[in-house]
C-alpha cells in the first residue's frame, strides 16, 4: 500500500451495479485510496432491474429504486460520486482521464487505477419512425419516467413490445398490468431464444391470450403514428413501441483508448478484470469475461455477474488479487402467472460447443401434490454423454421455480452429475416441496437414460422407421387429447393381459402423457421378452412441443 501522503487514486467509470460495487469495495479493501466515480447520468446507483415493475405500478415509490446517492456514498464509504459528469477520453500514457462537468468545461483527472464500468445501450433500429413520440426504449430511470408518464398521461390502449429477450418480457408484462393489450414481436420462431423451443412453446402456450398474443418470425420495417408495419406486408396497431431488440456494448471510450476489444464486442478481460492495460479494469455490459461452464470468451449482461465483476476489480484495484471465475448466465424472468429460469447451457449452445449431450424433461409439482396450491413444474435437463455430467438447465412453472433453478446453477458449479441429483438431500415438507424434489425426479430420469437403464427416444430429434407406437395413456385421455398418428391404444393397466397384440419384429416405442407410464410400460415389455421397446421422453405432450404429427378427436 501506498504511504499515506500519497494514497492511490481510483477512478470508477459509471455507475449502477458494477462501478458502485468497485467502489464500495476497493474501499474496503483500501481505506486511505482516493476513490472517485463519474456517472454520466443524473444517478450514481439505482435498481435498473426493476424500472418494468415501477412501469407496471407494483412498485409505488419511485425512491427506493435509488440504491445509492453521492451524499450517502461519501457518508458512508467516502467515494467522491460525481453525477452528470461524461468521461470523453482515457490518456493511457499520461493515466489520465478528460471529464466533462454539468458545465460544459472539461478537465483531466489523474488515475492509478481505472475501472470502466460504461454498460451497455439499447439498439435502436434505423427505421422510419423510431422517433416518433410513442416509440420508447428502456435504459435507465429517466427512460423509466417517460414510459410511466405516456401512461398515465396518453392511456395507450395496444402496446407492441419488440423483442422477446428478458427486458421485452418484463415490459410486455408491465404494459399488461396496466390494462394493455400487448402483442410481443420476435424474429425469431418463439420469445426467450435462450430457451429450447418446446420449453419456449409450452410457455407461450400458458401465457397466450386474448388481450397478450406473439408475433414470431417478424421484422418490423416501420413505424407509424398508427403502429407498426411489417416486411411481409402485415401491420399491427399500436398506441405504445417498445423497442427491445438487444444491446450494444459501450466500449468507444475503451476503443478510442487502444484497449483490446473481445470476439464479443466487450473489452476483453483477463481472470482479475484486467483490459489489455493492467492498470485499467472493465466490469459489467461491457467487459468481455469467461463462460464458467465452457471456458469460451463471453460478455453476460446480467446484474449478477456486473456486482460481482465490480467487486472483484474494485479490490484488485486497491491492491488485492481476487479472480473471477465467470458466469453461467443463470437467470429467471416472470411471464404473467408463469416463471422460467435457466442456468448453464440450451441444447442449441451445447451443439455449437461441441458437447455430445443428451436432454431430459420431467413434469413435477412445485410441492407435495396433496397440499394446496400444487402446480405443475416442468423441467429440461442438458446432460453431457458418457460422464453424466449436468450442462444447463430450463424450469417452467408458476411456484418454486427460482430454487430448482438455483440448485442446478451450483450443481453445474461443482460439476455434479445426474447421479449426484438423484441423492441430494434437499428440504422437504409438504407445503415446500416432495420427498422426492423436482430436482431428485430430473436427476432418476437424467440417470436412466445416462446409464442406458431403458432405452429412450427424445421426441426432438426422433424420425419415426416403422415403429409400432403404443399409447399406454386411459382411453378417456386419448379422446379427449387425441394421440401420436397410428397409435395403437393399450392401457398400461390392461397391458399384461394384452401382449399378444404386440408385434416382436418391429421397435416397439411406447409413451403415455407426461413419460413416467411409458417409462413403467417400457419396463414391463422389456421384463416380458420384448426387448426392442423404448420409450418416448416427455410422453405426448412433449411430441406435441416438437410438432410431431397427431390425430386429434373431433
Amino acid at each position: 500500500m501506498k504511504p499515506s501522503s500519497q494514497p492511490r487514486r481510483i477512478i470508477i467509470v459509471g455507475g449502477v451495479a458494477g462501478g458502485a460495487s468497485a467502489a464500495a469495495k476497493a474501499r474496503r479493501v483500501d481505506e486511505l485510496a482516493e476513490i472517485h466515480v463519474f456517472e454520466r447520468g443524473p444517478y450514481i446507483s439505482f435498481a435498473n432491474c426493476g424500472l418494468p415493475y415501477f412501469i407496471a405500478g407494483e412498485i409505488d415509490d419511485r425512491a427506493k429504486l435509488i440504491v445509492m446517492t453521492p451524499e450517502k456514498f461519501w457518508e458512508r464509504s467516502r467515494v467522491h460520486a460525481h453525477v452528470n459528469h461524461e468521461v470523453r477520453s482515457i490518456n493511457r500514457a499520461a493515466k489520465t482521464i478528460q471529464v466533462k462537468g454539468p458545465d460544459g468545461a472539461t478537465r483531466d483527472v489523474a488515475y492509478d487505477k481505472l475501472v470502466l464500468s460504461q454498460g451497455a445501450k439499447p439498439i435502436v433500429p434505423p427505421l422510419p419512425g423510431v422517433d416518433l413520440p410513442h416509440v420508447f426504449t428502456l435504459r435507465d430511470i429517466p427512460d423509466m419516467d417517460r414510459i410511466a408518464r405516456f401512461v398515465d398521461e396518453q392511456k395507450p390502449k395496444r402496446a407492441v413490445v419488440i423483442g422477446g429477450g428478458f427486458i421485452g418480457v418484463e415490459m410486455a408484462e408491465a404494459f399488461h398490468h396496466r390494462g394493455l393489450h400487448v402483442t410481443m414481436v420476435e424474429r425469431n420462431p418463439h420469445i426467450l431464444p435462450l430457451l429450447d423451443r418446446d420449453m419456449a412453446t409450452h410457455l407461450q402456450n400458458q401465457i397466450r391470450r386474448a388481450d397478450f398474443d406473439f408475433k414470431p418470425l417478424s421484422h418490423a420495417t416501420q413505424f407509424t403514428r398508427e403502429g407498426v408495419e411489417f416486411a411481409d406486408g402485415s401491420r399491427l396497431p399500436a398506441d405504445l413501441i417498445l423497442l427491445s431488440v438487444g444491446v450494444k456494448a459501450e466500449v468507444e471510450l475503451a476503443k478510442s483508448a487502444g484497449l483490446e476489444i473481445g470476439v464479443t464486442g466487450g473489452v476483453k478481460t483477463n481472470g482479475r478484470m484486467e483490459s489489455s492495460d493492467p492498470a485499467i479494469y472493465a466490469v459489467g455490459d461491457a467487459a468481455e469475461t469467461l463462460h464458467a461452464l465452457t471456458g469460451a470468451r463471453a460478455r453476460i449482461g446480467l446484474a449478477g455477474p456486473a456486482n460481482r465483476q465490480g467487486r472483484i476489480a474494485g479490490a484488485n484495484a486497491a491492491g488485492a488479487k481476487l479472480t473471477y471465475p465467470g458466469a453461467l448466465g443463470t437467470s429467471i424472468v416472470r411471464a404473467l402467472h408463469m416463471t422460467v429460469g435457466f442456468t448453464g447451457l440450451n441444447s442449441a449452445q451445447a451443439a455449437k460447443t461441441g458437447f455430445s449431450f443428451f436432454t431430459s424433461l420431467t413434469r413435477d409439482h412445485s410441492h407435495a401434490h396433496y397440499y394446496p396450491g400444487a402446480t405443475p413444474l416442468m423441467t429440461k435437463l442438458i446432460v453431457e454423454e458418457g460422464t453424466g455430467r449436468l450442462l444447463g438447465a430450463q424450469v417452467l412453472g408458476e411456484r418454486g421455480v427460482d430454487k430448482r433453478v438455483d440448485i442446478f446453477a451450483t450443481a453445474i458449479a461443482g460439476k455434479l452429475t445426474v447421479d449426484d441429483l438423484e441423492s441430494l438431500d434437499l428440504a422437504y415438507s409438504p407445503p415446500f416441496g416432495s420427498a422426492n424434489d423436482p430436482v431428485n425426479i430430473a436427476g432418476f430420469v437424467a440417470g436412466h437414460i445416462a446409464r442406458g437403464d431403458i432405452p429412450t427416444v427424445a421426441p426432438e430429434t426422433w424420425q419415426p422407421d416403422g415403429e409400432f407406437l403404443l399409447d399406454v395413456r386411459d382411453r378417456d385421455e386419448v379422446a379427449e387429447l387425441g394421440k401420436l398418428k397410428d397409435a395403437v391404444n393399450i392401457p398400461l393397466g390392461e397391458l399384461r393381459d394384452r401382449l399378444g397384440e404386440l408385434p416382436h419384429d418391429r421397435r416397439i416405442l411406447a409413451y403415455c402423457q407426461k413419460g413416467q407410464r411409458g417409462y413403467l410400460a417400457t419396463c414391463l415389455l422389456r421384463g416380458r421378452g420384448f426387448e426392442n421397446t423404448s420409450n418416448l421422453r416427455g410422453g405426448y405432450l412433449q411430441a406435441q412441443l416438437n410438432g410431431l404429427p397427431t390425430t386429434v378427436p373431433a
